[in-house]
C-alpha cells in the first residue's frame, strides 16, 4: 500500500462515477461494495445494518452502502415529509415512505442518474407511491427553504468536500423545529495524518472530520440540540457514527 496525500482524496465526479458504476452492477444483479467485504461481514455496514432484511427489494439491499442506519435515530412519523441526502439504491428512501404514510412523502436526492434509475426501480417494486427521487447535489438541494420536516444521510456527507456547505443546506430545507438524523463516518482525535490521507483515499472521503469538528460544522450551521456518538469501528482511526441535532422553532413575538 503506497502513501497518498490529501490532494489525491477523489473530487465530486470521481465519486459519482463511482457510485454510478456500482449502480450498474446493482442493476445487473451483482452483489456490490465499495469498502473492504470483511467490514461489510462483520456487521453495522450495508445491509447489515439492517436486519431482518427489511422487507424491500433485494436490489435496495443489495445496493446499501451505508455505515449505519439513519432511520433508527431519524425517528420519523406519520405525516411527515423526510429528504434523504444521497439516497443511492433508495433502500432508506424506501423505508422511510412506508413509516411517515400514506400522508407523508419521502424525497431522495443523488447526484448519479443510474443510482434514481435503480433507486425508482426499486420503488416501482416495493409499490411505494410517497416517494420522489430527485437529482442533484447534496451541497445545493433542489428544494425550497423550510420544506421537510426530517433529513437523514448514510455515509454519503463524508463524502463531500464542502461540508460547511451541506449542513447549512440541510439546515435550510428543514422546517422550524426539523430534525437532522444521520450515520456518518468521522476519524479520530490524534490520527496521524498520513494515515488518515490514507483512509481518506481507500474509502473515497474527502477532508474526513473529527467528532468534535463535526459538531462545530453543526453548530455553525445553526442547529442546536446536538449529539454525535461512536457505533463501531470503520477502520484504522476511523468510526461510524450516529449524529442527530434539530433546527431551533420558529420565535413566536
Amino acid at each position: 500500500m503506497t502513501g497518498h496525500d490529501a490532494g489525491d482524496t477523489p473530487s465530486r465526479d470521481a465519486v459519482v462515477d463511482r457510485y454510478s458504476g456500482l449502480a450498474r452492477a446493482a442493476l445487473a444483479g451483482n452483489s456490490i461494495a465499495d469498502c473492504d467485504p470483511a467490514a461489510f461481514a462483520a456487521g453495522g455496514f450495508g445491509r447489515a445494518a439492517y436486519p431482518g432484511n427489511a422487507g424491500v427489494p433485494e436490489a435496495s439491499l443489495r445496493a446499501s452502502l451505508g455505515c449505519g442506519n439513519p432511520l433508527a435515530v431519524a425517528d420519523l412519523n406519520p405525516g411527515e415529509t423526510v429528504l434523504d441526502l444521497g439516497s443511492g439504491g433508495g433502500l432508506d428512501v424506501l423505508l422511510s415512505a412506508r413509516r411517515v404514510g400514506p400522508g407523508g412523502l419521502a424525497y431522495g436526492l443523488d447526484a448519479s442518474p443510474d443510482m434514481l434509475t435503480l433507486a425508482r426501480a426499486n420503488a416501482a417494486q416495493a409499490g411505494v407511491t410517497n416517494a420522489r427521487f430527485l437529482h442533484g447535489h447534496i451541497e445545493g438541494i433542489p428544494l425550497p427553504d423550510g420544506h421537510v420536516d426530517v433529513v437523514i444521510s448514510n455515509c454519503v456527507i463524508s463524502l463531500s468536500a464542502d461540508k460547511p456547505r451541506v449542513l447549512a443546506e440541510a439546515f435550510r430545507v428543514l422546517r422550524p423545529g426539523g430534525r437532522l438524523g444521520i450515520s456518518d463516518v468521522t476519524a479520530d482525535d490524534g490520527t496521524d495524518p498520513r494515515q488518515l490521507a490514507e483512509d481518506e483515499y481507500w474509502v473515497g472521503c474527502s477532508g474526513m472530520v473529527t467528532q468534535r469538528q463535526y459538531r462545530d460544522l453543526l453548530l455553525a450551521a445553526g442547529f442546536t440540540d446536538i449529539i454525535v456518538a461512536s457505533t463501531h469501528e470503520a477502520g484504522a482511526g476511523l468510526h461510524a457514527a450516529i449524529i442527530q441535532a434539530a433546527k431551533p422553532p420558529a420565535q413566536h413575538t
